[in-house]
């Protein structure tokens, strides 16, 4: 397979991703049990009697897409994909509200229509009036890695040459409150949470939207190669060793090679175990955790994918995000490991561009 390029790498999440510099700004808040995305100011980029219809994902992801197009200087996409766990959570809330409110009578569309989760992909089409391949993923925590591996493929068989690939997934007050009576959500007696060291169940939640532009062409804006990507459902734990070593064979690299491996830590006792087990493969690269700044949810990967993008690029590791004090004198390949509580288990190779 010939080579597809992350050319640029655009994220709304917990924290101010936007901005530049934002390396050094870097927060964890472990005391909170929902993390709310920093969010811009929409009015910039949506006009306001828009802005009012769209639920906060299609917001997001129009305002993530727009800096990731702008970035790689692509006005038209060939092909726009799109991941989510969760959809358009807020709207199929308001739909399912209509629906018991009005007895199941004289129920207006618009909520349904806006509520399927392939609304993110059409509204960023819309507005870029692109009438491409328009598809969207939704396979909970590995949504994102479906979208880029439909990408990669595209870009491999010759049938597009730049894609717009993202995932975003939003909170909503009921879904909350349910994971709450879940426990999916931490309780408040176990707070703050210890991502590395847990010995309690349940997450801290977040939400976000990362975009960006896989190319076949290397430009001067990019950030890593994208090498690969493997995806198993169910795992055991002791399988973690032999799902890694086959990854990095298939790939010709060593574990010797991998310079940074960024770790999914969610705090949640239950699941975590396996990438303490991960960590014992890797006794020589710098390893790094994300979800103390990003929450846990289900298109979580993205903030990662983001901020490996990054690390590449600037060369730097943000302390906040360090487990070890393994230093590399240069970062070429970036391993990323995920799973959502313990299901859709999926590593990502990336190499520095």
């Amino acid at each position: 397979m010939s080579a597809v390029y992350i050319n640029s790498a655009s994220c709304i999440s917990v924290q101010d991703t936007l901005k530049e510099n934002f390396f050094q700004d870097l927060k964890a808040d472990q005391s909170a049990q929902i993390l709310k995305a920093v969010e811009p100011n929409y009015k910039e980029f949506i006009p306001p009697a828009m802005s009012r219809r769209m639920s906060k994902t299609v917001k997001m992801s129009s305002v993530a897409s727009h800096h990731a197009l702008k970035e790689a200087g692509i006005e038209q996409p060939d092909a726009i994909i799109v991941g989510t766990g969760m959809g358009c959570s807020q709207d199929s809330e308001k739909f399912l509200k209509n629906v018991i409110d009005n007895k199941e009578e004289f129920l207006t569309p618009t909520f349904f229509i806006q509520s399927t989760h392939n609304t993110v992909a059409g509204q960023i089409a819309l507005g870029l009036q692109c009438h491409a391949y328009n598809f969207t993923y939704v396979n909970t925590s590995s949504s994102l890695e479906f979208s880029f591996l439909d990408a990669k493929l595209q870009i491999n068989d010759g049938e597009a040459d730049n894609i717009l690939v993202g995932a975003a997934d939003e909170q909503t007050n009921r879904t909350m409150e349910l994971y709450c009576l879940n426990n999916t959500i931490k309780k408040e007696e176990d707070l703050p949470a210890d991502y590395l060291h847990s010995e309690t169940d349940g997450v801290i939640w977040g939400e976000g939207a990362a975009f960006f532009v896989l190319g076949k062409e290397k430009t001067e804006n990019s950030y890593a190669k994208l090498k690969d990507i493997q995806i198993i459902n169910r795992l055991d734990i002791e399988e973690v060793p032999s799902f890694i070593a086959n990854f990095l064979t298939k790939n010709n690299v060593k574990h010797e090679d991998i310079d940074v491996v960024i770790l999914g830590f969610s705090s949640d006792a239950a699941s975590d175990v396996y990438y303490a087990k991960a960590m014992d493969v890797f006794q020589n690269s710098a390893l790094l955790y994300y979800k103390h700044l990003s929450g846990e949810f289900n298109t979580a990967s993205g903030f990662s994918t983001f901020m490996a993008c990054h690390i590449l690029k600037e060369q730097q590791i943000p302390g906040v995000m360090r487990i070890n004090p393994e230093k590399k004198a240069e970062i070429r390949n970036i391993l990323l490991y995920n799973h959502l509580a313990g299901s859709d288990h999926n590593l990502t190779l990336l190499e520095r561009a």
